[in-house]
């Protein structure tokens, strides 16, 4: 296979990693590759989804400018009403001598499409297959070195349950996971009873059960930069379809995986109300429990590490200066025990 050199990155890489990259037009110093994903070809949803959407796409998104020879690649998923924006976490993997890769999943964020249903998926494993081919992409254009998972949230319920799926083959070398979303326990989704659930995402998958604001990513539109179509403060309804693929990826993760790599599992040291206004929006995790993921965290594989971050807010990497530091440092010292590993 031939070689391309990056005009101006300093990287090497293959002409097959070179083609189909464009500069990102959301973000300055980045670029994007679009890919087709895959249909799952069973489920009550899917001909629902089919027919008011375009066929699914992720997209893969990196900064340009990468270091020369990484000691690794993190590729990067997020979480509900979320993509990828989040230049800073990027930045931060970058100077500690890491490549990074981030996906916007399918029908989200870069990915969603007219017609599409934002951030429906009616299975996990349509998430898991994005994440799988992001893998694979990070894998060819970095071979030879550690390729660790970063899941936010939904993301890291996601991730959690690939790289059990992939624990004998094909799956990462460590998985970080930020919040994730193990259980709809005291969370922002207002559950329905799984018996009533059930029947529901079979006969109306597009149902919504529940809606409302985030004052979640309000609050953080107050802090940082995003696209309000892209992560919006006023929500996402969640469908009946949606819920029952997230519930029964949540009853997996309930009765204990075997992830058979290093897993760090971060979280905030307290959970609060998502309230419309308050200092404890700041400090602490509105959306999710806590105490439920770390209840949860032991049961996910055979090394299970945990940092709590004081002051840290859902998506960690969105905290206050101090927080975020803790979180950043947690992450980057646990990328180079996995690379001497």
């Amino acid at each position: 296979m031939t070689e391309a050199t990056d005009g101006g990155a300093g990287r090497s890489r293959t002409a097959d990693d070179a083609a189909g990259w464009v500069p990102d037009p959301l973000l300055a110093g980045h670029e994007v590759r679009t890919l087709p994903g895959w249909w799952p070809d069973s489920g009550p949803s899917w001909p629902a989804v089919r027919a008011g959407g375009a066929a699914p796409v992720l997209t893969l998104v990196r900064p340009a400018d990468q270091p020369p020879a990484p000691r690794g690649v993190v590729v990067h998923l997020h979480g509900y009403n979320d993509y990828y924006f989040e230049t800073h976490l990027a930045a931060a993997l970058c100077d500690a001598g890491w490549a990074f890769l981030a996906v916007d999943a399918r029908r989200a964020g870069r990915s969603l499409r007219p017609g599409d249903v934002p951030h429906y998926q009616g299975d996990l494993r349509e998430q898991a297959s994005d994440l799988g081919r992001t893998v694979a992409a990070a894998r060819t254009a970095w071979p030879g070195v550690p390729v660790v998972v970063h899941g936010h949230s939904t993301g890291g319920l996601v991730a959690a349950l690939w790289a059990h799926a992939h624990r004998v083959r094909g799956g990462a070398d460590a998985v970080v996971l930020n919040s994730p979303f193990l259980s709809v326990e005291r969370s922002w989704v207002t559950p329905l009873q799984d018996q009533a659930l059930r029947p529901l995402a079979r006969s109306a998958p597009l149902r919504v059960v529940s809606s409302g604001p985030s004052r979640y990513a309000g609050r953080m539109r107050e802090r940082w930069e995003f696209d309000t179509e892209l992560k919006r403060p006023d929500g996402v309804p969640v469908r009946a379809g949606w819920l029952a693929a997230v519930r029964s990826g949540q009853r997996r993760v309930a009765r204990g995986l075997d992830i058979a790599v290093p897993v760090l599992v971060a979280r905030s040291a307290r959970s609060g109300a998502d309230l419309a206004e308050g200092d404890d929006l700041d400090t602490v995790d509105t959306v999710l429990d806590v105490a439920t993921i770390a209840a949860l965290a032991p049961g996910l594989g055979r090394d299970v590490r945990e940092v709590v971050v004081e002051d840290g807010v859902h998506d960690l990497a969105l905290s206050a200066d101090t927080p975020r530091a803790t979180y950043l440092t947690a992450v980057t010292d646990f990328l180079h025990a996995v690379a001497v590993r």
